[in-house]
């Protein structure tokens, strides 16, 4: 089975650029067809309001039931102490297997890890070049299952993806996708020194094209077995020990409640600042 594990789906609201404005799914669907992709997980844009996103995802996915999962997207530092309800509703109602977080907006807090430890949950968090994010995340929570997209950078920093390279090798809770990955004797190194099983295709459809993406993973080279794993078994065994619907239903919410600056591990005056680069590619 082949599992894309990044594409957006839905509109956003701010229309200053493609991924707040609109990442239609038709088109994505059609092309994954073609390429030979089973099922991708899906969040929205960026939005003023994930609560609307992610309904929004909701009704693209009860659309298209045998194609998509849907993830959660969370703010977090907006959307701070409602987190647990935003991801309760999305996992008990649409049956959603995971939560997005965008470090251009807001670095992962211990809310939404607790948040992810509590309901089983893959973490797929863009740390927008900040691999060092990652060595304070992975260790405070090693039963979260951290996804670092773009193997940690977008903008091709070579120094956040040897850096999540190491972190993958060191961390049995970090994995990484491959989406937009250009450089790609990074996709190779990271093979090489983490193995196949902690690597996952991602497409960053509906703006990238997943049979590109996905044929990074066929010029690899790799033995079938560990192909298909990074073609979609990890993806579909990390997603199959998440709890949804009725088995969701007797989480308990973490207790605690933090203030914002305890939740934020980078700290709260610095976690959406970026390089002038990585500023330009998410300016909003």
């Amino acid at each position: 089975m082949v599992i894309d594990c990044h594409c957006h789906a839905g509109k956003g609201d701010y229309m200053t650029a493609p991924w707040n404005t609109d990442a239609p799914i038709e088109p994505y669907l059609r092309r994954a067809r073609a390429a030979g992709i089973d099922k991708t997980v899906v969040f929205g844009p960026f939005h003023s309001d994930y609560t609307k996103a992610n309904a929004q995802v909701a009704r693209i996915v009860a659309k298209y039931p045998r194609r998509l999962i849907g993830f959660a997207f969370v703010h977090a530092a907006r959307d701070a102490g409602r987190i647990f309800a935003m991801v309760e509703r999305a996992v008990k109602e649409w049956h959603f297997r995971g939560i997005k977080l965008h470090g251009y907006q807001a670095m992962p807090t211990r809310e939404v890890c607790e948040v992810a430890r509590a309901f089983s949950l893959p973490l797929l968090a863009d740390v927008v070049g900040r691999a060092e994010v990652v060595d304070m995340l992975a260790p405070q929570y090693p039963d979260v299952t951290f996804i670092i997209p773009h193997l940690g950078s977008f903008a091709d920093d070579w120094r956040a993806h040897q850096r999540v390279i190491d972190q993958l090798v060191r961390y049995p809770n970090v994995y990484a996708d491959t989406s937009a990955v250009r450089r790609f004797d990074y996709l190779v190194e990271a093979v090489k020194r983490a193995g196949a099983r902690k690597i996952l295709y991602g497409s960053d459809g509906p703006w990238l094209h997943p049979g590109l993406e996905l044929h990074k993973i066929r010029l690899l080279g790799l033995p079938p077995a560990e192909e298909a794993l990074i073609a979609g078994g990890n993806a579909l065994r990390l997603l199959r020990e998440v709890k949804v619907g009725e088995a969701a239903a007797d989480v308990p919410r973490p207790a605690r409640r933090y203030s914002y600056e305890e939740r934020c591990p980078v700290g709260s005056a610095i976690e959406t600042r970026l390089p002038p680069a990585a500023e330009a590619e998410y300016e909003l």
